[in-house]
């Protein structure tokens, strides 16, 4: 499982440093793509093709179907660590998550996410400001 967050910045060539601790979990390849919430997600493998047989199932005669299922595809990249444990971004998700260079990495379960260290703290009070309310409305779903 991931979690915790580490602070880290892209160096000039778009490479970022993954925490060893998520590194060990990942594997030697696995799926970077655009997130919900403005970050990037980071999938192993074995999620990635989980997902992706989630996506066959959807009915493709749906319009927001297909438009999920292009959005996210269109901007997965397979990912591998260079030797000092980083990896390279792509500049179009460097874009689409409003990246500047200092970054979030966030555990998140059953996968990881990249925020722009801005977008995060953001988040992240306005979310602590809810957590409660959030934690009391969830109790319906774990029970």
């Amino acid at each position: 499982m991931f979690m915790g967050e580490y602070r880290h910045s892209l160096d000039a060539k778009n490479r970022l440093i993954i925490p060893a601790k998520f590194r060990d979990e990942l594997g030697s390849t696995f799926v970077v793509t655009k997130g919900l919430d403005g970050c990037l997600t980071i999938y192993t493998e074995e999620q990635w093709a989980v997902i992706v047989q989630q996506l066959e199932k959807l009915p493709s005669t749906k319009k927001e179907v297909r438009q999920y299922v292009r959005f996210l595809l269109s901007k997965a990249t397979e990912c591998v660590f260079d030797s000092q444990g980083r990896i390279q971004l792509p500049q179009v998700l460097i874009k689409a998550a409003d990246i500047d260079r200092k970054c979030a990495v966030i555990g998140a379960a059953d996968h990881i996410e990249i925020w722009s260290e801005e977008k995060w703290d953001a988040y992240d009070e306005e979310a602590g400001e809810s957590f409660e309310n959030v934690a009391e409305s969830l109790t319906e779903f774990l029970r």
